[in-house]
């Protein structure tokens, strides 16, 4: 009780504090920080709940590049998130927030689950080795993504991904098959579901050929979340402070290794991302699965990101898509102008930084051809998401 006061009290004061700066704000203040503040208001504005609420906060897990950012984008009905055919185009936890009627869905988009070599490979972000661990701890609903047509990984559950659920056991899980338009010999769903679920689905053993006996369970075994790390990644100079590995044992670790799938699934669905029908399936499922408690957000709420970070995240998805191996990895942007011109365009101009003069070249193209298809592309996806017309200018500079 005195945590939710303390919760309300403290939203008021941001909330009084915020509204009071932002009447405080003449017409000369830049579109640029009155959009961003008009999104923080929004995000501190009381839910406005009917009285049969109903929640569920979902975070979707899953190795690199199996779509959870175009999932997560086909269930709000609506582009919020990058998405690219390239690992890690999610760098941070992205919330997108689906209400309807008395039910709202919380989505935690999750960057895809890496290692330290890995992040130091693709000069990720450190918040990237612990997001999905830390999200996943305040989730109603566990979605564990895999994409069936890597024919590498889809027999066997991601170790990150393992490591996850062996410590949030006691959180409700479903495994979704993804990307089964792409795979031709559909017989094969039913041996990668036997072989990711160890042939248990809500307790009971399915019937499937090639099920594998279930092995061991690891969460019926208790460990401590303080235990000493006797982690490989504390050498790569990983932070110790919410490091997953730092928290089960060395032998957890490696019975974790020997393992395929998770027993303790409750459902499983198979279906393409980007079929609006599939997606309504697992839709419908999360809203039935909604118990009684309070919003977290307010209706008009679609997502945490302010509206720089979208643009950001949509200029990146482009410089994934086209640019070879790590050179996007490398690249920084910065937004130089954002303003609302005279015939009321919404004006961007943003400076991609390079780090080689080599990067340079391949950003700019012959002539200039890609950097400026990059624009019109990015261009046109911003019209769609801010519903508005928009300028986009980008620029690139080497990094001295």
């Amino acid at each position: 009780m005195t945590s939710r006061l303390c919760e309300t009290f403290l939203r008021g004061s941001l909330r009084f504090s915020t509204i009071r700066k932002l009447s405080a704000a003449t017409e000369h203040t830049p579109l640029y920080l009155r959009v961003s503040g008009h999104q923080f208001s929004l995000l501190l504005k009381d839910p406005d709940q009917p009285e049969n609420a109903k929640s569920l906060k979902v975070v979707i897990v899953g190795a690199p590049n199996a779509g959870k950012s175009t999932l997560t984008n086909q269930l709000l009905g609506r582009k919020l998130f990058a998405v690219s055919e390239k690992v890690h185009t999610t760098r941070s936890r992205a919330v997108g927030v689906l209400t309807e009627d008395e039910t709202q869905i919380v989505l935690l988009d999750t960057p895809g689950l890496t290692t330290p070599i890995k992040a130091k490979k693709h000069h990720l972000e450190e918040s990237l080795l612990v997001d999905p661990f830390a999200s996943i701890k305040e989730a109603d609903l566990v979605v564990v993504l895999v994409d069936v047509s890597d024919k590498w990984t889809r027999s066997k559950l991601d170790y990150e991904v393992l490591k996850c659920l062996a410590l949030n056991s006691d959180v409700p899980a479903i495994l979704v098959l993804n990307k089964v338009d792409l795979l031709k010999n559909k017989t094969l769903l039913l041996d990668i579901t036997a072989q990711l679920t160890e042939g248990v689905v809500s307790g009971k053993k399915i019937r499937i050929r090639g099920a594998e006996k279930p092995c061991e369970k690891l969460a019926a075994k208790p460990h401590s979340r303080h235990t000493e790390p006797h982690s490989e990644s504390m050498k790569d100079g990983a932070s110790q402070e919410g490091q997953e590995k730092n928290r089960l044992s060395q032998e957890e670790l490696k019975a974790l290794k020997s393992r395929r799938g998770w027993p303790l699934f409750k459902d499983v669905f198979m279906l393409s991302s980007i079929d609006r029908e599939d997606v309504e399936t697992l839709k419908r499922y999360l809203f039935e699965g909604a118990k009684p408690g309070q919003w977290q957000y307010h209706s008009e709420v679609l997502t945490d990101q302010g509206p720089e970070d979208v643009c950001i995240n949509t200029i990146r998805e482009k410089l994934l898509q086209y640019l070879p191996k790590e050179v996007p990895y490398s690249m920084t942007q910065q937004i130089e102008i954002w303003k609302e011109s005279e015939d009321g365009v919404l004006d961007i101009s943003i400076k991609l930084y390079v780090k080689k003069d080599t990067h340079m070249k391949m950003v700019i193209g012959s002539g200039g051809n890609l950097i400026t298809r990059i624009t019109q592309e990015a261009e046109n996806d911003l019209m769609k998401i801010f519903l508005r017309e928009v300028r986009l200018k980008i620029s690139a500079k080497l990094r001295k």
